[in-house]
């Protein structure tokens, strides 16, 4: 039995293809294993960025709660600004009647028993008003 030119090229094509058949089947294999591992990895990171994404709208929220709460606070604390320079002002007015009564005790304190009463009084005053103070916190 003889074989053709044609008939011999074409077994030793068909041997060649075999051959790379078989040397490129365990590198598919390899690639598909690869993609099935790729698949299951890109599953988790679409579920942990589901999960992130829930936690960060959770945590935007409670942000602006907390952005809205500051401004209210910031809006009283606005309000409260001219009571807080009214008892400074008043306050600086007791530290001057103290200071005034400190100086009309020393004027009067060589005039005798009616300045020494002036000065008891005066102090007395004093002591009060520093009481007061004080019970308030405010010294």
């Amino acid at each position: 039995m003889s074989i053709s030119y044609g008939a011999l090229a074409g077994l030793i094509a068909a041997v060649a293809f075999l051959i790379l058949v078989l040397f490129t089947l365990p590198l598919i294999v390899r690639v598909t294993k690869t993609m099935k591992k790729v698949d299951a990895t890109m599953d988790s990171v679409n579920t942990a960025v589901d999960d992130l994404t829930k936690q960060t709208s959770v945590l935007m929220k409670q942000s602006e709660d907390l952005l809205e709460k500051s401004n209210a606070l910031l809006a009283e604390v606005t309000e409260l600004e001219p009571v807080v320079k009214a008892a400074a002002d008043l306050g600086e007015s007791l530290s001057d009647i103290n200071s005034s009564s400190r100086r009309m005790v020393e004027r009067f304190s060589g005039m005798g028993i009616r300045g020494a009463g002036i000065g008891i009084f005066s102090s007395l005053v004093s002591r009060m008003f520093a009481r007061r103070k004080r019970r308030r916190g405010e010294d």
